[in-house]
């Protein structure tokens, strides 16, 4: 096959493609920051929410049907799926479907990943694709999933699992495979205390990334299964995949490497930013000269809602009182007046007040920080009004008095901490 004849046959997959996004975890492990939205709602990168990423490899990877399931504190998610997502064009079989549990096929709020799809059946069959690719909506990647789809058709397979390698020691929170020299999955295990490593390598696993492609017609009637098994959690790696081996059908793995969207130096991209740790570190990366995600990358970009917003503003240029950032990614709507801000992210409509630093932090909208303020490696949830002569970041036995420090001594700070229920009023839930 040429590749002007591969590249028609990928593309009419993915126009013959549902993809439906399970966006409806809260995400504990960030703590307070997911106690007013949903995980795939945390923004990062200075201006994006995670969601972003997995919708625009949707939206560049030719597949422009989407369904986002939702449940756990949706409104802020629904708000900027509706703002920032409504360029896709009906007229032309484009959309987005927000799905929260509406008990349309039985009385129950989503149970699991799988069931999550089944209470969404009849918006399957009214679409009427031929495959449809499941996605968690709460990773940080750039991935084709049109090489996805072609894999599975390539190999006639029942299911197909995209995967990655991951230390073992972090494979404890995946479900971790098993495959032969054909990439057929001959193991699977969800959650492994002790798990598996990959044969010649064995400091990594192969995970499962908690992406899926199906046959229309098979995943319907697999989860018409599961719903009527009463022993079963309605999930696809504790129930799902665990069937289907069993019962002998083709489960096939692709590796991530094969399906990546890579820089220009050669290198792919996926971050589990799960916890205020590796959020703080995630976000942190990209201040770097050359970071590891490319966000100025023309041919696979990333989309989100826009404010209109003025230009970042940098005032006072006196030795004691200088409005400066270095190593740091500043958006729109924020001052930095008469403050030091050193490898850190400042989201819309910072404004930092004179003699403050800011060091190695994420501010997330709406902040404002007060004079004669230090902070250094924290997050700052939005809307917090940090006052003046706070000092985070230097000593951690008196941060976590009052705020949530990471295992790494990363301080979250949110209005609920500081006792701003304005807060909350506000748009803290957002």
């Amino acid at each position: 096959m040429s590749q002007k004849d591969k590249s028609r046959f990928v593309s009419l997959m993915t126009k013959n493609t549902y993809a439906m996004i399970l966006a409806g975890g809260r995400g504990s492990r960030l703590h307070q920051l997911t106690d007013w939205r949903a995980k795939p709602a945390v923004p990062f990168g200075g201006k994006f929410r995670i969601i972003d990423f997995v919708l625009s490899n949707c939206v560049n990877s030719g597949i422009r049907r989407i369904g986002v399931a939702t449940q756990y504190k949706s409104h802020s998610l629904l708000q900027h799926i509706q703002r920032g997502w409504s360029f896709l064009n009906g007229k032309f079989s484009e959309f987005i479907d927000v799905l929260p549990a509406q008990q349309w096929m039985q009385e129950s709020w989503y149970t699991g990943t799988a069931d999550a799809v089944f209470q969404n059946l009849d918006i399957l069959r009214d679409t009427d694709p031929e495959y449809v690719l499941i996605l968690a909506g709460d990773h940080v990647y750039k991935m084709d999933y049109g090489k996805l789809l072609a894999f599975h058709v390539e190999k006639n397979a029942d299911m197909t699992v995209a995967c990655i390698e991951v230390p073992v020691n972090d494979a404890k929170a995946f479900g971790v495979m098993g495959t032969n020299a054909e990439s057929r999955v001959v193991s699977f295990t969800e959650k492994p205390a002790n798990p598996p490593s990959i044969p010649g390598k064995p400091e990594l696993s192969l995970a499962s990334m908690g992406i899926y492609v199906f046959n229309t017609k098979f995943l319907c009637e697999q989860l018409i299964r599961d719903a009527d098994d009463p022993h079963s959690t309605h999930d696809f790696g504790k129930d799902i995949i665990p069937h289907l081996m069993t019962a002998g059908y083709r489960v096939f793995a692709q590796s991530f490497e094969d399906s990546c969207v890579r820089d220009e130096g050669g290198n792919s991209y996926w971050r589990d930013v799960g916890t205020i740790d590796s959020y703080w570190e995630g976000n942190m990366e990209l201040t770097k000269v050359v970071p590891d995600l490319n966000m100025y990358d023309k041919e696979w970009p990333i989309w989100t809602y826009q404010e209109q917003l003025p230009p970042a503003k940098f005032v006072f240029d006196d030795d004691e009182r200088r409005g400066m950032a270095v190593d740091s990614l500043v958006s729109g709507g924020c001052i930095i007046s008469g403050a030091s801000v050193t490898r850190s992210l400042l989201y819309s409509n910072v404004k930092i007040h004179s003699y403050t630093s800011v060091e190695d932090s994420v501010l997330l909208p709406n902040v404002e920080v007060g004079r004669n303020v230090k902070i250094k490696r924290a997050v700052i949830d939005k809307n917090c009004i940090i006052p003046d002569g706070l000092i985070v970041g230097y000593d951690r036995e008196a941060d976590a008095k009052r705020f949530h420090v990471s295992t790494n001594g990363i301080t979250l700070i949110t209005p609920d901490m500081l006792g701003q229920d304005m807060g909350r009023v506000r748009g803290a839930k957002s």
